[in-house]
């Protein structure tokens, strides 16, 4: 049978893992593995191969020699073919029947949706544990075709494939842990439902980028649905009201959210966000990638309660109720002006005068000696002034630099400053 036209996957492995361009070296997944040379094959012992083999990018379109391919990558355990011109699932097939050890395999951004995956070539990928088809636009058919023959696969990777709706499986995948599926179209929570159907085992699902507008389902229903569910990330999500927030609640195992970017959030300040959507979910320990302490939730907590006790009661949720019966009523927390004083009342003493006047503590000292000018009657070459700190033990401090801020003095209300004019 003919190959088809392009680079295959036996010539770019040569090519890449000749001595030339991949000397051998140690390390963890860079073991070099130099089998027995069969006959006809003259690179064979000359190829060093780790059981990590990176091939994105090459230009393959085929398998090549399966003999081949068999003898060089018996030990290998992961391939990354991403952004290849692979557009045959056959073709998919002779690689990765060749390869009885691989666990983790990447075809991200091939045009394989041009083909159909036949139930028996997708019984070639039945030790895959990790599969990665990000921007293959892979079909529901071909995912569930993958699903029945994959029985140990616990990561599925399935981004940018332009999803808007999912169909479901005529069976269950126990195994599956992880879904990654960001970067789709999938904006009604009843396709999201589907994928609790049909991964009841998941523990994580990552949903960023899908504009998902709200999540609608009972609190029963969501428990039954994800009942292994630990982690879920709604990344620029379109979730729009806090009550899509309190149904988190139901994942009876949930711990860890991510929730950035969500129009629900973009009218509240950073520390708001962080305090109100750790009080609102009791059970998570890390938000948005950060640990969540103990500290930090009774603080949110707190927080929480002193922010909605103005409100209306009609518009306090039900969590605040909950957490006054933890902490009771709070007093709320005194509004301190830690800004600096723009301006004090000081007494200016001339002579046996005394008047007690409002200055600016932004004007030097220069500035200072203007404004007293029509008040003691002295040009201010010929003024001399001297700042008194009512609490100072040393007396009084000659302002004598022209240039001096007065607030770098530490003046306050019932300071004094005494005018001598400047002896001759």
């Amino acid at each position: 049978m003919d190959q088809p036209s392009g680079r295959s996957f036996m010539q770019v492995l040569c090519e890449k893992y000749s001595p030339e361009n991949f000397p051998y070296r140690r390390g963890p997944g860079m073991g070099v593995h130099v089998p027995a040379t069969p006959q006809g094959s003259p690179m064979k012992d000359r190829l060093n191969l780790p059981s990590v083999l990176v091939l994105n990018s090459c230009g393959i379109t085929c398998a090549g020699d399966e003999n081949e391919i068999a003898a060089f990558c018996a030990h290998v355990s992961e391939l990354d073919l991403s952004d290849n011109k692979l557009e045959d699932w056959h073709e998919v097939s002779k690689i990765v029947s060749n390869v009885p050890h691989l666990e983790f395999l990447n075809l991200s951004s091939n045009p394989l949706s041009l083909s159909v995956l036949e139930r028996r070539c997708a019984g070639s990928f039945a030790g895959v544990r990790k599969l990665v088809l990000n921007n293959s636009k892979a079909s529901w058919e071909t995912v569930h075709t993958i699903l029945q023959e994959l029985p140990d696969l616990e990561e599925l990777f399935l981004c940018l494939n332009d999803y808007e709706t999912v169909s479901c499986s005529p069976v269950c995948c126990q195994s599956l842990k992880l879904l990654h599926i960001t970067d789709n179209n999938l904006q009604d929570w009843t396709e999201i439902r589907k994928l609790g159907i049909m991964f009841p085992s998941l523990d994580t699902l990552i949903l960023a980028n899908n504009n998902l507008t709200t999540i609608e389902e009972s609190e029963d229903s969501l428990a039954r649905l994800f009942p292994n569910l630990r982690s879920i990330n709604l990344h620029k999500s379109g979730l729009h009201c806090w009550e899509d927030i309190d149904k988190l609640n139901s994942f009876p195992k949930l711990e860890e959210v991510k929730l950035l970017g969500i129009p629900l959030l973009q009218s509240y300040t950073t520390e708001e966000r962080r305090k109100l959507l750790i009080a609102r979910l009791p059970s998570i320990i890390k938000l948005n990638g950060s640990i969540v302490g103990d500290g930090e939730r009774e603080d949110s907590e707190r927080f929480f309660i002193r922010y909605y006790m103005e409100f209306p009661e009609e518009e306090v949720p039900f969590r605040y109720h909950e957490l006054i019966t933890k902490y009771g009523k709070l007093e709320p927390l005194a509004v301190v002006d830690l800004r600096p004083q723009s301006s004090v009342k000081v007494e200016v003493h001339f002579q046996d005068k005394v008047e007690e006047m409002s200055i600016r503590l932004d004007q030097t000292v220069a500035e200072l000696k203007k404004h007293l000018k029509t008040v003691v009657q002295l040009s201010t070459s010929n003024m001399l002034l001297f700042y008194l700190d009512q609490e100072a033990p040393f007396g009084p401090e000659e302002m004598k630099y022209s240039s001096r801020a007065l607030h770098s003095y530490g003046i306050r209300d019932g300071d004094k400053i005494y005018v001598e004019p400047r002896m001759k």
